[in-house]
C-alpha cells in the first residue's frame, strides 16, 4: 500500500532523464513547441466538427447508454437520451470560446508543472511526482488511450479527405473495400480495411523515428500550410458573409451552445501534448509555458473566426456534412480556394497525427524508464536519439484499429481521457503548492488555489455530461490497465527496488 501512493521526487525524475542510453536530445525552442501545439489542436476538427456542432447530431437508436451520466444521476432510468443533440447554430463561435476558457484553466496548470518537471511523460510524470505511483499508472494508461483514440479518429478523417482529394485532382477514388472502415456504428460496411488510415500512420511513425528535430521541421511546415489554408478560407468566404444567417444567434438557446461545446471539446485535445516535449526542450522553464498557452490562444482565435464565417455564408442547418468548409467554398464557386483548403485540411490532419504519435511514444518511453512497462520501450536509437521502439509499436497499435472502426467510435473516449488528465494535473498543482512551496517555478498559476479548483470542477462537469457508454468503456480500459499494473508494473517499478 505504501508503494501505491509513494511519489517519485522531482530531483529523481530529472536525474532519470540523464541515464546513459535513455536520454533524449534537447533541440526544441519556443516556436517549435507552439507549432507542436497548433499541429495537434488544428486537425480534422476545424474542417469537420465545426459544421456538425452548429447543425447538431441525430441518434438512430437512442437508449439509456446514450444519456449523459449527469442526466441519469438526476432523473434515473427515465433519462433516455433524446433523438439527437440540438445544434448551437451561429452560437458555435461562443461554444468554441467557452471550451477554450475551460481548457485555459487546465493549460495554466500544465504550464506550472511543465516548468517545474521538464521531463517526458506529461501528466503521467506530474502525477508520479504529486499523487503517487498508482495514480501515475492510471493517468499514463489513460494518456495512451487519449492519444491513441484521437489519432484513430483523425486517421479515419484523413482517409475520407484523401479520397476527396484524389477525386478532385486525378478524377478517381480508391475502392470502397480499401478506403473505408470495416465497421461503422457497429455495422459491417463490406470494406476489407481502411488502408489510407493505416499507411499514413506508418509514414508518421517513420518520420518520428528519424529524429525530433526532423519531425519538428516537418510539423512546422505543415502548420504553416494548414494555417495558410484557414486564412485563405477566411478571406475568400468572408466577403460573402450574410449577417442574416447569424439570426437567431442561439437558435436552441444556451443549452444548444453547451451541447456544441461538448461536441467541439474534441477539437481542443492536443495542447497538452506540448508538455510531453519537456525533455527535448532547450529552455523548458521558459519555453514550455509559452508553447502551451500560445498554442491554445492562437487555435481559439482561428476556431472562432472559422465558425463565424462558416455560419455567415450558409444557414447553420445545412452544415451537418463530412466537409462543411469545403462544401461552403464549392457552393460559393471558389474552386481555386477549394483546392487549397482541401490540401490544407490534409496537411492539418497529418500534423495532428504527427504530434499525437510523438506524445504517445514519449508516454510509453517515460513509463518504461520508470519500470512500469517493459524496458524495451525506453530504448533510444543510438543515431537518431528517439524512442524508436515505442514509436513503431504505437504506430501499429493505432494504425490497425484505425483501419477497422469509424471516427464516431473514438471521439467521446478521447474526451473523457483528456478531461481526467486535466483534473489530475490541476490537483497536482495544489499538492505541490502545499508540499514544495519554495521550489523554483518558471511559471506560476495565478489566483491559486481557485483556478486549479475551477479546472477540476469544470472537468468533472464535462465528464458527467458524456454518455454512460463512454464511462463504461473508460472503466473497462482502466480495469485492463490495473490488471497489467498489479501483474507486471508494481513488481518491476523503479520504486519497488529502491
Amino acid at each position: 500500500m505504501n508503494q501505491l501512493f509513494r511519489t517519485k521526487s522531482i530531483d529523481a525524475l530529472i536525474a532519470s532523464s540523464h541515464q546513459e542510453g535513455r536520454s533524449l536530445a534537447r533541440t526544441l525552442g519556443p516556436w517549435s513547441l507552439t507549432a507542436l501545439g497548433i499541429g495537434a489542436v488544428i486537425g480534422s476538427g476545424i474542417f469537420i466538427l465545426t459544421g456538425t456542432a452548429a447543425a447538431g447530431e441525430t441518434l438512430s437508436f437512442p437508449s439509456l447508454l446514450h444519456a449523459p451520466v449527469l442526466d441519469i444521476l438526476m432523473n434515473g432510468p427515465n433519462a433516455i437520451s433524446q433523438i439527437g443533440r440540438p445544434g448551437a447554430g451561429p452560437g458555435i463561435a461562443l461554444s468554441f470560446f467557452l471550451v477554450a476558457c475551460v481548457c485555459g484553466l487546465a493549460a495554466l496548470c500544465y504550464a506550472e508543472l511543465a516548468s517545474m518537471i521538464p521531463i517526458a511523460g506529461s501528466a503521467y510524470t506530474y502525477s508520479y511526482a504529486t499523487l503517487g505511483e498508482i495514480f501515475a499508472w492510471i493517468i499514463g494508461w489513460d494518456l495512451i488511450l487519449e492519444y491513441a483514440v484521437s489519432n484513430m479518429a483523425v486517421a479515419v478523417g484523413f482517409s475520407a479527405y484523401f479520397n476527396k482529394f484524389l477525386e478532385g485532382v486525378f478524377g478517381f477514388q480508391l475502392p470502397k473495400e480499401l478506403s473505408e472502415p470495416i465497421f461503422v456504428g457497429g455495422q459491417f460496411t463490406g470494406s476489407w480495411f481502411n488502408l489510407p488510415a493505416f499507411l499514413v500512420l506508418m509514414l508518421i511513425s517513420w518520420v518520428l523515428a528519424r529524429g525530433v528535430r526532423e519531425s519538428a521541421g516537418v510539423n512546422n511546415l505543415m502548420v504553416v500550410i494548414k494555417v495558410s489554408a484557414i486564412l485563405i478560407f477566411l478571406f475568400a468566404a468572408g466577403r460573402s458573409v450574410n449577417p442574416q444567417n447569424w439570426t437567431p444567434f442561439m437558435p436552441n438557446g444556451f443549452s444548444g451552445v453547451l451541447t456544441g461545446g461538448a461536441i467541439v471539446f474534441f477539437t481542443y485535445i492536443g495542447f497538452d501534448s506540448v508538455s510531453t516535449a519537456g525533455e527535448e526542450c532547450k529552455n523548458p522553464q521558459r519555453d514550455l509555458p509559452f508553447g502551451i498557452i500560445a498554442s491554445l490562444v492562437i487555435c481559439t482565435v482561428l476556431y472562432v473566426a472559422v465558425s463565424l464565417v462558416l455560419t455567415g455564408v450558409q444557414n447553420w442547418r445545412t452544415l451537418n456534412n463530412a466537409a462543411p468548409v469545403a462544401n461552403a467554398l464549392q457552393q460559393l464557386g471558389f474552386q481555386n480556394a477549394l483546392g487549397l483548403v482541401t490540401t490544407g485540411a490534409l496537411f492539418g490532419m497529418l500534423s495532428s497525427l504527427l504530434v499525437f504519435q510523438y506524445g504517445q511514444a514519449r508516454v510509453w518511453f517515460a513509463m518504461s524508464r520508470d519500470g512500469l512497462l517493459p524496458a524495451i520501450f525506453s530504448r533510444v536509437h543510438p543515431r537518431f536519439k528517439t524512442p524508436h521502439v515505442s514509436t513503431w509499436v504505437a504506430g501499429f497499435l493505432v494504425g490497425i484499429p484505425g483501419g477497422i472502426w469509424d471516427i464516431g467510435t473514438f471521439a467521446d473516449l478521447s474526451n473523457i481521457g483528456t478531461l481526467f488528465a486535466f483534473a489530475l494535473v490541476s490537483a497536482g498543482v495544489l499538492v505541490l503548492r502545499r508540499t514544495q512551496p519554495g521550489r523554483r517555478r518558471g511559471f506560476r498559476v495565478p489566483l491559486s488555489p481557485w483556478i486549479p479548483l475551477l479546472s477540476i470542477f469544470f472537468c468533472g462537469v464535462l465528464m458527467l455530461s458524456l454518455p454512460l457508454q463512454t464511462w463504461l468503456r473508460f472503466f473497462a480500459w482502466l480495469g485492463v490497465g490495473l490488471v497489467i499494473y498489479f501483474l507486471f508494473g508494481r513488481k518491476r517499478s523503479a520504486l519497488a527496488s529502491s
